[in-house]
């Protein structure tokens, strides 16, 4: 008996190792079918020379816009590398200096901050890191505890995780949001840097965010990375913003969200950087200079397509934007299946290929 039992398994074994095995093949040859390999990477030999946007900047100096840092390069809770977000970084910093603002950088305890590297660099990240000026000011990041924010028209909150733990309750981060905002100039931060807002209060004792429209790092952007995130962090961004009072809107998973309120500009994730930059500059009074799309930045919107309007039309947002990063989609399609949206997941699939 035992010995029949154990026939039926290795036959069993045997039939499903081999469609394993076939499934493997299957799958090998079908993602051959996305040419990936043939998709051009950005030159990490880029220099701030190349960004043709750049080429296009306001010729005379509008002000000085302060670029803030974690200084938080470890997860206490975990052991675990964390920072700041190079591309949330490099992106936004050119974005002002094309629009006429020279860019300081500071942390909370100054000197090099830790940096997080993140996959899919653009032009605009190489060139960041081999900008002489641009490396001198990272490298020497100002103390908080040094910055006069009267000389700033405009204060920017880089995120990276090592906010939730630096940032919330860092008295000269309260004090330099409270002097640029009473002075009526523009706080802004993205991704998880809004964890900087959250104790902020205003020279009338309000706190800054109590009833304003805001965004950052989502519950579900978060818990889909770290299931665990609760515990590993000391809150949840989201949580924590609608704990004091704000109007968090919530956009798509992993997409561009930039909102607006006032002279209040919140980002949602990396993904919304760029608008995020440039939507500062428009709440300073001014039109940002033009800029060429990223790659990464039309899929974004033949992906935003797809999920307000749907599948025809983001088949056409794709034919009439040519040069979209396929491999940014066919992520989406994966966090699709993983979600088990398996027609989410089938629909974008098709998006990403040639």
């Amino acid at each position: 008996m035992k010995q029949r039992i154990w026939k039926r398994l290795g036959k069993s074994v045997l039939v499903f190792i081999g469609l394993v095995s076939l499934l493997v093949v299957m799958g090998y040859f079908y993602a051959l079918g996305f040419k990936l390999d043939e998709l051009p990477d950005a030159n990490p030999k880029s220099e701030a020379a190349d960004l043709v946007f750049l080429h296009n900047s306001v010729p005379t100096s509008r002000g000085r816009v302060l670029a803030v840092v974690t200084s938080t390069g470890t997860n206490p809770n975990t052991g675990k590398r964390t920072g700041y977000e190079l591309t949330e970084l490099s992106r936004a910093y050119y974005v002002f200096v094309a629009n006429g603002y020279e860019v300081d950088i500071a942390s909370p305890l100054g000197g090099e901050p830790p940096m997080v590297l993140d996959d899919g660099l653009v032009e605009a990240d190489y060139a960041f890191l081999n900008d002489a000026i641009a490396q001198h000011k990272l490298e020497n990041s100002l103390p908080l505890s040094t910055v006069d924010p009267g000389g700033y028209a405009a204060v920017y909150f880089v995120g990276g995780k090592g906010t939730l733990f630096d940032f919330p309750d860092n008295t000269d981060i309260q004090r330099i949001v409270r002097t640029i905002y009473d002075e009526g100039g523009v706080v802004s931060a993205v991704c998880h840097g809004p964890a900087a807002l959250l104790n902020v209060t205003l020279e009338d004792g309000s706190p800054l965010v109590q009833g304003k429209r805001l965004t950052g790092f989502t519950n579900a952007e978060e818990l889909f990375l770290i299931k665990e995130a609760r515990k590993v962090f000391p809150f949840l961004l989201q949580d924590a913003l609608s704990g004091k009072a704000a109007q968090f809107v919530e956009g798509e998973l992993y997409l561009d969200n930039t909102v607006v309120d006032g002279r209040l500009v919140t980002g949602q994730n990396p993904w919304s950087t760029w608008t995020t930059a440039e939507a500062v500059i428009a709440a300073l009074g001014h039109v940002p200079v033009p800029r060429e799309r990223s790659g990464e930045e039309i899929a974004v919107g033949v992906l935003q397509r797809y999920y307000v309007e749907g599948i025809e039309s983001a088949r056409q947002a794709r034919i009439e934007a040519p040069g979209l990063e396929r491999r940014l989609i066919l992520m989406h399609a994966l966090v699709a299946s993983m979600q088990a949206r398996w027609s989410d997941a089938w629909q974008l699939q098709r998006l990403a290929r040639p």
